[in-house]
C-alpha cells in the first residue's frame, strides 16, 4: 500500500515538472495562473516615400563669372588675390593704358578740327545764302558751299563716334568686377601680355558662395516620382550628420550615364545657412520627399 502511495505521488510531481518546462524556464506554473490578460492596442503611423540620392554642389546660373579684357595690352596692376571678397564694381586689375590714352587725345583732336571745318562752312553757306537771295552769286556756286557744309557735319559725327569708342577703349584697360563674390583662381600675374584678338582672356573668377544648389543624380527607377516642389534634405561629409533644407526646382531631361548606370539631375535650390559655408563640389547625400507612403501598425 505504502509502496503504491508513493507511486502516486511521484507521478504527480513528474507532471507538474513537465508542463512548467512546456511554458519556459523561467515562468512557473502559478505565475501563468496568476498572470492577467492585457489587451494591444495597435497605432497606424505614416511613413513618408523617400528618395535617396547622391549628388554635388555646383554654382547657379551667373554665380561664377570669368572675368577677362575686352582689349590687349601688359597687365599693369593686379588687386586681388584667391580667397578675396570682392564688391560689384571693384577694380580688379589695370592694363598699362598709354598707348590708349594717345588714340583718345589723337581722336578728341580729330573731332576739334571738324568742328573748326564745319564752323567755316557754316558760316561759308550762310553768307552765299545771302548773296544769292541778292542775286550776285550764282545757284551753283551755292550748292557747293550747301556741300561742304553737310559733309562737315558728318564730319564732326564721324569724329565724335571715334572718340567715344577710343574713350570706351581705354575703359576697358580697367578690369572690374561684374558681381560681389569671392576670387576663386587667378589666371594672370603682372607684367604678362594679354591678347584679345580672338577670345578674351581671363584674368580672376569670381565665385558667389551665396548662390549654390544641389546636383542630385537619381536613378531612372525614382525619377518618375521626382517633381519641382518636393522637399528635401541633404547632408555634406565637411558637416557630419547636420542636414539641410532646400526644395526641388528643375529636373533635366536629359540622362547622364555614369559606369553604365542611367541617372538623372534634379536641382535643389537652397538658402545659405548663416553658421556654416558650403562650396562647390562637395559631395552631398540627398533625401528628396517624393510624397505619403504606406501606413504601418506599430504595437
Amino acid at each position: 500500500m505504502k509502496r503504491t502511495t508513493w507511486l502516486i505521488i511521484g507521478l504527480a510531481v513528474l507532471s507538474s515538472g513537465a508542463a512548467a518546462w512546456r511554458l519556459g524556464p523561467w515562468v512557473q506554473p502559478a505565475d501563468v495562473a496568476a498572470a492577467p490578460s492585457q489587451p494591444v492596442r495597435a497605432v497606424g503611423r505614416e511613413v513618408d516615400d523617400v528618395v535617396k540620392a547622391t549628388g554635388i554642389i555646383k554654382p547657379r546660373v551667373g554665380a561664377e563669372v570669368r572675368v577677362g579684357s575686352r582689349t590687349s595690352g601688359v597687365v599693369k596692376r593686379l588687386y586681388v588675390k584667391i580667397g578675396d571678397g570682392v564688391r560689384k564694381g571693384q577694380l580688379l586689375a589695370e592694363l598699362d593704358d598709354r598707348d590708349l590714352v594717345a588714340r583718345r587725345e589723337e581722336a578728341a583732336a580729330a573731332l576739334r578740327q571738324a568742328e573748326v571745318n564745319l564752323e567755316y562752312a557754316s558760316t561759308d553757306r550762310g553768307r552765299k545764302r545771302q548773296l544769292t537771295e541778292e542775286r550776285v552769286l550764282s545757284k551753283s556756286e551755292l550748292d557747293v558751299a550747301e556741300r561742304a557744309a553737310a559733309v562737315a557735319e558728318k564730319q564732326v559725327a564721324a569724329a565724335r563716334a571715334s572718340l567715344a569708342y577710343a574713350t570706351t577703349q581705354l575703359a576697358y584697360a580697367r578690369i572690374e568686377a561684374p558681381i560681389a563674390g569671392v576670387v576663386a583662381s587667378v589666371s594672370t600675374q603682372e607684367g604678362e601680355t594679354v591678347a584679345a584678338s580672338f577670345a578674351a582672356p581671363t584674368f580672376v573668377t569670381l565665385l558667389d558662395l551665396s548662390r549654390l544648389e544641389v546636383w542630385a543624380y537619381v536613378d531612372e527607377t525614382d525619377i518618375g516620382r521626382i517633381h519641382a516642389g518636393q522637399p528635401a534634405r541633404f547632408t555634406v561629409d565637411t558637416y557630419g550628420a547636420q542636414e539641410f533644407e532646400g526644395t526641388v526646382t528643375t529636373v533635366y531631361p536629359k540622362a547622364e550615364i555614369r559606369d553604365n548606370v542611367v541617372n538623372y539631375v534634379s536641382v535643389i535650390r537652397f538658402d545659405p545657412p548663416a553658421d556654416r559655408t558650403l562650396r562647390p563640389d562637395m559631395t552631398t547625400t540627398v533625401r528628396i520627399v517624393a510624397g505619403a507612403g504606406r501606413t504601418t501598425r506599430s504595437q
